[in-house]
């Protein structure tokens, strides 16, 4: 079963954290996957859509193209549930102090 080129796009992205499309670019053809200018454009579009990762330009001709780093919510009401009941827990042992 073939791994779809979009995957394989994105594993190269994660590799590095950071790079420009040039450099993308030259690395995929340089492992054999030669992807048309159109379906390139394409593929980062997707990816970028998906919230994967975030395409910038820097000059005219070059994009930096970055991994998003998954930000986790913290529900403030679920933290206040989870501190009481961690401090309910302490207090069901009597004859303890802090």
């Amino acid at each position: 079963m073939a791994i779809p080129i979009r995957n394989t796009v994105f594993d190269k992205i994660k590799e590095s954290n950071r790079l420009t499309d040039v450099e993308l670019f030259k690395s995929l053809a340089k492992e054999g996957h030669v992807i048309a200018e159109d379906r390139f454009n394409k593929i980062l579009l997707d990816l970028e859509i998906l919230g994967l990762i975030t395409v910038s330009w820097i000059t005219k001709e070059e994009r930096r193209i970055e991994v998003v780093a998954a930000e986790q919510e913290v529900d403030k009401i679920e933290e206040q549930v989870k501190e009481t009941m961690e401090s309910d827990y302490e207090a069901s042992f009597p004859g303890v102090d802090k």
